[in-house]
């Protein structure tokens, strides 16, 4: 829904600034200029979604693997201990946890095709707890907000999109969105936490935390050593050899488990190849719009009013042309990875903007598309603190991302 009204505000916005533009500024070229672009972001939506499909086979391939070789399964494992202590009011074997643990795992895989599933199945299990059934529960809204800080390792989507686009290295913003999502996550995490009372200092929850951001800081720290020109160099190489050894880590568990690698990749090919095709018709919309937008001068006039205010404030006004991004992030899923496409298209991949828009893009997740599905999905009509504590994560997670962008990009 929030997407509905975003596109048509932008066709009426860069309408409205056409018409001044004309009318007061004489200005002949803009209506034509509008025009042409929808034809030209149309035909940029399809060659774009159209190069996905390579992309997007090969990923979901080796997704797929690693599903079918039990990584889903050791992720659950991994963090199940931590998991009974942020949701106390759920006991100890209710029978959510396993949904719960399958979602998390998968999102942070970026898996949405097994992740979305399991969520709604573990919202529904959560539901026939919930003593108000209109009211989210403290353990509907933990999930939730876990949801929509978007903790992921693996960025796909992000660095297929970087590909399509011409990136020399389309992973080189793999550090920084993992660093970033943390922020994000940890956000989410402590403000939900001092809603609910729930004890952030017990020995099981330090231990997980505690190590997390040792690793965390201790990059970062690391990072701050270097010098500029050496810092993503060596992201870059780090980024690919940690993604690489992922790949292997799957094909390994997969062959241990006597899964055929190859029937398996196919299968996930198959859904990479379904999705590209599937996409085309949203992203040619959402271009359009934003096209529309930018070529009536309102997203100028829109960066520019942003730029403004924070070299009065004395901040560097570089990040500014990733800002639409970050503005669309909570609102809509859709428009905010057309923003990123039309930054890197307009600015390049390569380019500082390109980069930041990124790092933005993977840093946190849609808040309020997130809470439409997940409690629309059991009836839930007063949210509570949710979407309080959802935009507290995505706010801190896009911070974030700007201030990695900086350190490793600028």
């Amino acid at each position: 829904m929030a997407l509905n009204y975003i596109w048509i505000a932008f066709f009426i916005i860069a309408f409205a600034v056409g018409l001044i533009k004309l009318i007061f500024f004489g200005d002949l070229s803009v209506f034509p200029e509008m025009v042409q672009s929808t034809f030209e972001s149309a035909k940029t939506g399809f060659e774009i979604s159209l190069g996905l499909t390579g992309v997007l086979t090969l990923w979901l391939g080796i997704m797929k693997i690693g599903e079918k070789g039990g990584v889903i399964k050791i992720l659950s494992k991994l963090i199940n201990p931590f998991f009974r202590k942020i949701f106390p009011e759920l006991g100890k074997d209710h029978p959510a946890y396993g949904s719960i643990m399958m979602n998390i795992a998968a999102n942070m895989l970026g898996l949405d095709n097994a992740a979305t599933p399991a969520g709604l199945e573990a919202m529904k299990q959560l539901q026939k707890t919930n003593p108000d059934k209109n009211t989210a529960s403290d353990s509907q809204i933990m999930f939730l907000v876990l949801n929509t800080s978007g903790l992921t390792i693996i960025p796909v989507s992000v660095m297929v999109y970087r590909a399509q686009l011409g990136a020399a290295d389309p992973s080189d913003i793999f550090i920084p969105i993992l660093l970033a999502t943390f922020f994000s996550t940890l956000a989410g995490l402590i403000t939900v936490s001092i809603y609910q009372k729930i004890n952030l200092f017990d020995k099981t929850v330090l231990a997980y935390l505690g190590s997390i951001s040792a690793v965390v800081f201790g990059i970062i720290w690391y990072l701050q050593q270097l010098p500029k020109d050496k810092i993503a160099d060596i992201s870059s190489v780090a980024s690919n050899l940690i993604l690489f050894g992922i790949i292997i880590l799957f094909i390994i568990l997969a062959a241990v488990k006597k899964i055929n690698v190859y029937e398996a990749f196919t299968e996930g090919g198959k859904e990479g190849f379904a999705i590209a095709v599937k996409i085309i018709p949203y992203l040619i919309a959402i271009l359009v719009a934003i096209g529309v937008f930018r070529a009536s001068g309102a997203m100028d006039y829109l960066i520019s009013g942003f730029a403004f205010i924070f070299k009065s404030a004395g901040i560097n006004t570089d990040f500014t042309d990733a800002l639409p991004a970050a503005l669309m992030k909570p609102l809509s899923g859709s428009g905010a990875r057309g923003m990123m496409i039309d930054i890197m298209k307009t600015y390049g991949a390569d380019s500082f903007a390109g980069k930041t828009a990124s790092v933005v893009q993977g840093a946190t997740d849609t808040t309020f598309y997130i809470i439409a599905v997940y409690f629309g999905s059991v009836g839930i009509k007063n949210t509570r603190y949710a979407v309080t504590a959802g935009l507290i994560a995505d706010f801190v997670g896009i911070v974030a991302a700007i201030i990695i962008a900086y350190l490793f990009f600028h």
